[in-house]
């Protein structure tokens, strides 16, 4: 199947962005003023394939949180389809 998409990317840079500042999936959920779910995190860390807008939601939540300013390739190591 040559057309299909690889959606299994691998553990992505979040979780150990997550764990260098001890931080679990209600943290990001809890800070967010966007609608992000404790799936779409722990989806963020096992490398499943997110669309560029949920990518977006989970970098501002962790950029609220941290009060640092990560960028998406800090966070993911592919690209939002």
């Amino acid at each position: 199947m040559a057309g299909d998409i690889e959606r299994d990317l691998g553990e992505q840079p979040i979780g150990k962005i997550m764990a260098l500042y001890g931080l679990k999936a209600q943290d990001l959920v809890a800070s967010s003023t966007e609608q992000i779910t404790h799936k779409m995190i722990s989806r963020a860390v096992k490398g499943r394939r997110l669309t560029l807008n949920v990518q977006s939601k989970i970098l501002n939540a962790l950029n609220k949180v941290t009060g640092k300013e990560h960028k998406l390739n800090d966070l993911f190591s592919y690209k939002g389809e």
